[in-house]
């Protein structure tokens, strides 16, 4: 089940049937429009949203597992699935994790994400940028019990992180090979941006029109890719050399960045896996990050 049904969606919207007296997300979403790309006004937007509309994540664990055992079994897998999910997805560079982006598994509580169409960071040069290495909002954090981030998920994600730099040579030599693939586009033009940006734009409404009136939505999760434009028949040689040789300098940019990554240096700065783990997480739930995300990510949710 895609998060964003069980908070808000048809099949539970659980945002309201926990906090009927709390804004309703298309309330939220609304406002944090309204208030334009400013950062004050945005920041001050964000805060008002967050008094008035509070977590309710930790009720999809009592609803559907009664038993004590089987209640603290799946939270706990839960929370090690975030921690991994986070970490992998930071490595990469895996952005547009909307609440539609992100599934559940309603027998083991795993999180199960899909559509990889933005990875290696380039949620970065979307018009609206994207400022947080995972999504570790307050519902993705509410489902871990009180303890929050802190002891399992922060535990598990140093885990991760170790692991992922104990195996950096191969993760290099594998994501070498996936950036140069010929067939893959690493590098989208202004045209394929604003293509992106639009079937965000149009996911973000299906989900608040799903939520006013209980229909499918039309279009179901943003697409995997976008097509790049068509060239003429006269221009098709050069048009590859040129496309060609950007392919090969964004994919190398790519790897410098993971190298760095998986190294531990963040800013310039090497850290340990302890340190790193704890600035990425700073970043994930800083509300000055949060609010100057896109609207359709709902980082309210």
């Amino acid at each position: 089940m895609p998060l964003g049904d069980y908070l808000a969606g048809r099949q539970g919207d659980a945002h309201s049937r926990y906090n009927p007296l709390d804004w309703k997300v298309s309330d939220c979403r609304r406002h944090l429009h309204d208030a334009g790309s400013e950062p004050g006004k945005r920041f001050k937007a964000y805060q008002d949203i967050c008094a008035h509309f509070h977590p309710v994540f930790r009720h999809f664990f009592m609803e559907r597992y009664i038993q004590p055992d089987e209640w603290f079994e799946r939270r706990l897998v839960y929370t090690r699935s975030v921690a991994t999910n986070s970490i992998v997805g930071y490595i990469l560079g895996l952005g547009d994790r909307h609440v539609n982006n992100i599934l559940i598994d309603l027998k083991s509580a795993e999180l199960v994400h899909i559509d990889f169409g933005i990875a290696f960071e380039r949620g970065h040069i979307l018009p609206t940028p994207e400022t947080v290495p995972f999504r570790l909002t307050r519902d993705i954090v509410d489902g871990m019990g009180i303890p929050g981030v802190e002891g399992v998920y922060r535990r598990c994600c140093e885990k991760m992180m170790q692991v992922m730099r104990n195996n950096s040579e191969a993760l290099l030599t594998i994501v070498q090979v996936l950036l140069h693939d010929p067939l893959s586009h690493w590098s989208l033009t202004p045209t394929e941006i604003l293509a992106l940006e639009r079937k965000r734009e149009q996911a973000a409404t299906d989900t608040v029109d799903v939520t006013l009136s209980g229909q499918v939505p039309s279009s179901g999760v943003v697409s995997q890719s976008v097509r790049p434009p068509s060239y003429s028949a006269d221009s098709e040689a050069t048009n590859n050399n040129e496309a060609k040789e950007k392919r090969n300098k964004m994919a190398e940019r790519a790897l410098i960045r993971l190298r760095q990554k998986l190294s531990g240096e963040e800013d310039g700065v090497p850290l340990s896996v302890s340190g790193q783990v704890n600035l990425l997480i700073q970043r994930a739930t800083d509300p000055q990050n949060l609010c100057r995300l896109f609207v359709g990510w709902q980082p309210y949710l």
